[in-house]
């Protein structure tokens, strides 16, 4: 199909003009004009770039891309990401805020039907918007059987638990990535279990403050759920030939 009805449909299906973010969200690299296979990753770094012109990929969509809210200089590992896309005839579309919270495809979506939950909502307000998707286990299962969900969902074991909630979890939310800083709007929502990806020493202790149990799945791990979505998405929509990279972190 071509790039630009392609890239139309994405920013209007991800509301990317429409919400505010530190990333420059959409086309980041301008690539071919007709796109017959996509390739998807979490990381716009050298070793996606590379394995997506392997692919053959005309396209490649990933979570974290390139550029951010301050100008970067071409120069050294950026110029080298930038020149393999561009010899390669790859373009880059990046998306993510708009991807972490989006009601069909977005990583807080997936992780809430992939854990089970019921009844759920919004929650967590980021940048204006609500980030975050909670809601209800019935029966409420033990926090153990929970992280086993989890490491089944997105195929890789969980970082850390820390079990300061109820030992059977009822009230889950879940904020993919790096959403420690939010620790008080879970609590202040109503939810007893946090899932989230990774977290840094400021926010341990508040996990017990709180009464929270939290479960740190990995920034990356929490992550591939959203591109994996969209590429099915784009796939029924318009027959379109994907494949996800996997570049793991293990953080």
């Amino acid at each position: 199909m071509k790039r630009d009805e392609l890239i139309a449909y994405l920013d209007e299906y991800l509301r990317v003009n429409e919400i505010e973010d530190t990333s420059q969200n959409g086309l980041q690299v301008e690539g071919s004009e007709e796109v017959a296979k996509a390739a998807f990753a979490v990381d716009g770094c050298q070793t996606a770039f590379e394995q997506a012109v392997a692919a053959r990929a005309q396209l490649l969509i990933v979570h974290h891309g390139l550029f951010w809210d301050k100008p970067l200089r071409l120069v050294g590992p950026l110029f080298r990401r930038v020149k393999t896309l561009i010899e390669g005839g790859c373009g880059l579309y990046a998306v993510h805020l708009p991807l972490d919270f989006h009601p069909e495809v977005g990583n807080n979506a997936e992780l809430a039907r992939l854990l089970g939950l019921k009844d759920t909502r919004a929650f967590g307000k980021y940048h204006g918007s609500e980030i975050g998707i909670g809601g209800v286990l019935d029966p409420p299962p033990p926090l153990g059987a929970l992280v086993e969900r989890l490491a089944q969902a997105t195929g890789e074991p969980t970082v850390r638990i820390l079990a300061h909630g109820p030992e059977e979890v009822s009230r889950v939310g879940c904020i993919s990535g790096g959403a420690a800083f939010l620790m008080d709007q879970v609590a202040g929502a109503g939810f007893d279990t946090f899932v989230t990806g990774e977290t840094s020493h400021a926010f341990f202790h508040y996990a017990a403050e709180w009464g929270l149990n939290v479960i740190y799945g990995g920034h990356y791990a929490t992550e591939t759920l959203g591109v994996k979505a969209l590429a099915r998405h784009l796939g029924e929509e318009f027959g379109l030939e994907t494949v996800f990279l996997h570049v793991p972190t293990g953080m």
